[in-house]
């Protein structure tokens, strides 16, 4: 595996290759690294795009876990993995409702939230912010 492969799976998980991406490849170059972090994208890899769920439910966990944790921006992109797996709108927001049952009405809200500016994003139509 090599960068253009790391950046392809990426982008071909989201649509583009995020920010962090960029970073990890970039320090890992810049610090002779890079069989380290082939390793750790083998393993992403595998657990990812050779997992036995299809990508859709995948992209929903990834969402559910991520919001319960309370991270924004990771949760923001596997919304938007998930919006291109197929999920719709209804299946977003049953994440939401499940994230309130870990996280409480935070996770709920930061769900509506994200799932709000990424559906706005996908339709064209302003968000609520």
């Amino acid at each position: 595996m090599n960068e253009s492969d790391i950046e392809g799976r990426y982008a071909d998980l989201f649509g583009m290759v995020p920010e962090n991406v960029k970073e990890r490849v970039d320090l890992a170059k810049a610090s002779g690294r890079e069989e380290a972090l082939e390793i750790i994208e083998q393993l992403r890899d595998t657990l990812i795009h050779h997992n036995p769920l299809e990508r859709k439910i995948q992209q929903l966990v990834h969402l559910g876990m991520l919001l319960a944790l309370g991270r924004e921006e990771p949760a923001r992109l596997h919304a938007q993995a998930a919006l291109q797996a197929g999920a719709t709108k209804a299946e977003l927001h049953g994440v939401c409702e499940t994230a309130a049952i870990v996280g409480g009405m935070p996770a709920y809200s930061l769900g509506v939230h994200v799932c709000s500016l990424v559906l706005a994003e996908e339709t064209g139509e302003p968000s609520h912010d």
